[in-house]
């Protein structure tokens, strides 16, 4: 059953959060970290919506998120720490002058937060529902499991392929990553087609809009189309990469 009382409540909380990166992101002069809370929004909702239940399936979906959000965001803020804002933000930032740490409340902090509203639809549909735990929620589990693996595995190996001095300027195209060159956002859009599943047990088929956005971000929008954007021209040998490896999908190397 929809409930709108609940599911305004998350969208209240998860403003709340991104007014409070948006004030920080002001005085550090650097939105990067609104990276750091993307998955945090999705945890905090989560919060609101199994508040009031003591279902199996709501405590299930409270330590699914509460894994995959804290690594998210533990893995990004390492990342960025000590570093200059993202290229992508700087982007956002030249092409809104004057006043972006104005406007960024709501071309960055407000928007993400809207959309992660949007797509957190799964999560109050399992979070809230009364059904039993069924056959389509151990299936739910094991593709969140595998698509939790297959990003935490991808971002744990291009770590350390940056941290090593000797590929600087090179292409990481070896483990996961020889076979995608997105396998972080390939097990992203696993993670959430998993809470679909979850959300489908709970009898929740209505929040299908979730996971179809998720994927069109990752693929069309905010993912791969925007990393790749420009790299060409940032890192030349990233075409040839480009040519054998596909984009999303894992599959065999195109020239092996």
């Amino acid at each position: 059953m929809f409930d709108w009382r609940i599911y305004l409540s998350g969208l209240a909380a998860m403003t709340l959060l991104g007014l409070g990166g948006w004030i920080a992101s002001v005085i550090k002069k650097n939105v990067t970290l609104v990276d750091s809370l993307w998955s945090l929004f999705f945890l905090l909702a989560t919060v609101v919506y199994v508040s009031a239940s003591a279902e199996p399936r709501a405590l299930l979906i409270l330590v699914l998120v509460t894994i995959w959000a804290l690594r998210l965001s533990i893995y990004l803020t390492w990342r960025n720490s000590g570093k200059q804002e993202d290229h992508r933000y700087q982007a956002i930032r030249q092409n809104n002058q004057p006043h972006f740490w104005l406007k960024s409340l709501y071309i960055v902090f407000a928007l993400q937060a809207l959309l992660a509203w949007i797509i957190s639809l799964p999560l109050l549909g399992a979070a809230t529902s009364h059904q039993p735990i069924n056959w389509l929620d151990y299936v739910g589990i094991s593709l969140w499991l595998t698509g939790f693996l297959w990003e935490s595995i991808a971002d744990r190996q291009l770590a350390r392929f940056k941290a090593n001095p000797a590929n600087k300027g090179a292409v990481m195209d070896s483990g996961l990553w020889r076979y995608s060159r997105h396998p972080n956002y390939f097990g992203e859009c696993c993670v959430w087609w998993g809470y679909y599943l979850l959300a489908v047990a709970a009898g929740a088929w209505w929040s299908l809009p979730a996971p179809l956005l998720m994927t069109l971000l990752l693929l069309k929008v905010s993912g791969v189309a925007l990393l790749e954007k420009d790299i060409g021209q940032r890192r030349p040998a990233y075409a040839a990469y480009i040519a054998k490896t596909n984009a999303f999908l894992p599959g065999r190397p195109h020239h092996d």
